[in-house]
């Protein structure tokens, strides 16, 4: 069974020759974004920059554009998206744009076309907030960081010490 489809209209901003974003499998969940760049860009390590993907968006009322790293490269460079998950609003009408960072030890070259992110499009529920004096019990309670994991109780130790 194939996942219910969405119509997301779509503008090349600079160029007519632009690759739309796709799916590189059939059960893949994001479309890749190519990076619209003229020449190769240097991102060392340690640094961030934005990288143009030549193409803007209308995202349906109700729905966000999720910006997601791809996982090859972060695994194999160290490359990642800086606000992971970036997020494209509804009424948003402007180039999207890719905040790249290299957390990796070498130097990345990013050249035109290259696939340097993943675009999930997610539905979004508006909240309402119920303000109360008290909240539902858990067995969770207000433990915090490291407070489900083995070892719970030493790790909070070691992150107050």
């Amino acid at each position: 069974m194939s996942a219910p489809s969405l119509s997301v209209p779509v503008r090349r901003v600079r160029d007519a020759e632009t690759p739309l974003p796709a799916y590189m499998t059939p059960g893949a969940a994001g479309l890749d974004l190519l990076a619209d760049v003229t020449e190769a860009t240097l991102l060392e390590p340690g640094r961030w920059c934005l990288i143009p993907t030549g193409l803007a968006v209308a995202i349906p009322d109700g729905f966000e554009g999720q910006i997601r790293p791809r996982s090859g490269r972060a695994v194999r460079e160290g490359l990642t998206v800086l606000n992971a998950p970036g997020t494209i609003d509804a009424d948003y009408r402007g180039e999207v744009q890719v905040l790249l960072v290299n957390f990796g030890p070498e130097r990345i070259e990013i050249r035109p076309g290259d696939r340097i992110a993943q675009l999930v499009v997610s539905p979004v529920l508006r909240v309402e907030w119920r303000e109360v004096d008290t909240l539902p019990a858990t067995g969770r309670g207000d433990g915090g960081f490291g407070s489900t994991g083995a070892g719970a109780a030493s790790e909070r130790r070691a992150i107050r010490d």
